[in-house]
């Protein structure tokens, strides 16, 4: 059968319109295909994208626009998401945009939350009231306990009993923005926890100390006496035989911990004689509470102190300290400290 002309032109017109739409199809195609996996115009120095709770795909799209160039296409990322379920399981938080990063790769980072990490490093030897500060100055780091006392801090953490004083272990931090600081305590109070109970189930025998509590007491004083990871077990063998023979510990930092805010950075005589709870010189045994946040090399040389003899230290001079067996020894190297230090 025989088409009529008239037909014939039509049947032409519309297979050339459908190649034309299946090419431009085609074109839409390839091109979305390449937009997915085109690296983002980012700057150098990168992006940071903030998406706060319940914003949704127009709201990610608008923000990304406020940067020129970063985005070829609203369309394209807005069908992606769609089309893969991803518009609604977003995940709220900063999100770095580096070079390089294409459309996929940070709608998934979006998607599974993989948020910027900021970190705080408390530094062992801090006391607490040195963390509480550094959490008040952090900038990402949400603040819900600035007007709250340390026993209210301590309550709120569920140790209402607990003093603060080396509670929290030593460490870099990361965490996201907007953490709390009463969540960043609590991180940091556990981590001591599990440090101070794996340190203490590997003590030494006849450890002078009854409990963990002790332990730590001490591990903040040997972080206190010394920088050097190769003098802590040696001091905290002077200490624990210093324990053993009931003998007075006589360390300096424990003094200036019970002179607070009253320590003008000059330890005098009048200050090794009045008495505090925390003057070793004119109490027996361990300070009532820890004086600093120890680290994992102080927990562990407190509970597994070094042999040996010596039951006196004295600054070198050059950074470590000379150990000494008997007052007259170390009534010597003290001397010889003193004509190093004129």
């Amino acid at each position: 059968m025989r088409v009529p002309g008239k037909l014939q032109r039509w049947l032409w017109a519309l297979a050339v319109l459908a190649l034309m739409f299946g090419a431009a199809l085609y074109l839409v195609y390839t091109d979305y295909r390449s937009f997915l996996d085109t690296p983002l115009d980012a700057p150098a120095s990168g992006l940071t994208l903030e998406l706060k709770p319940g914003m949704n795909m127009a709201d990610l799209i608008a923000e990304l626009q406020q940067q020129p160039g970063l985005l070829r296409s609203a369309l394209y990322l807005h069908g992606y998401a769609r089309l893969n379920g991803l518009a609604s399981r977003f995940k709220a938080g900063e999100y770095a945009i580096t070079p390089g990063m294409t459309p996929r790769r940070l709608l998934a980072q979006i998607v599974n939350g993989r948020v910027i990490q900021y970190s705080l490093t408390v530094v062992e030897g801090w006391t607490f009231q040195q963390l509480r500060r550094a959490l008040a100055t952090h900038p990402k780091i949400t603040q819900t306990l600035r007007e709250a006392s340390d026993a209210e801090i301590m309550a709120r953490l569920g140790r209402p009993a607990e003093h603060p004083e080396g509670r929290f272990f030593p460490d870099t931090y990361h965490f996201p923005a907007g953490l709390t600081d009463e969540a960043f305590l609590h991180r940091a109070l556990i981590a001591m926890d599990r440090r101070l109970n794996q340190a203490w189930g590997q003590r030494s025998p006849q450890l002078p100390l009854s409990d963990p509590y002790q332990a730590l007491i001490l591990a903040s004083i040997v972080e206190k006496e010394t920088g050097l990871a190769a003098e802590r077990a040696a001091i905290a063998g002077v200490f624990t035989r210093r324990l053993q023979q009931g003998m007075l510990l006589q360390t300096d930092p424990t003094v200036i911990y019970g002179l607070g805010d009253a320590f003008d950075g000059n330890l005098s005589k009048q200050d090794l004689t009045t008495d505090t709870t925390y003057n070793t010189y004119t109490r027996k045994g361990l300070p009532p509470t820890p004086i600093a946040l120890p680290g994992a090399a102080a927990l562990a040389a407190a509970v597994n102190p070094a042999s040996g003899d010596a039951l006196y230290f004295v600054a070198n001079g050059e950074g470590g300290h000379i150990f000494s067996r008997t007052l007259n020894e170390h009534n010597q190297a003290v001397r010889l400290y003193q004509q190093r230090v004129k």
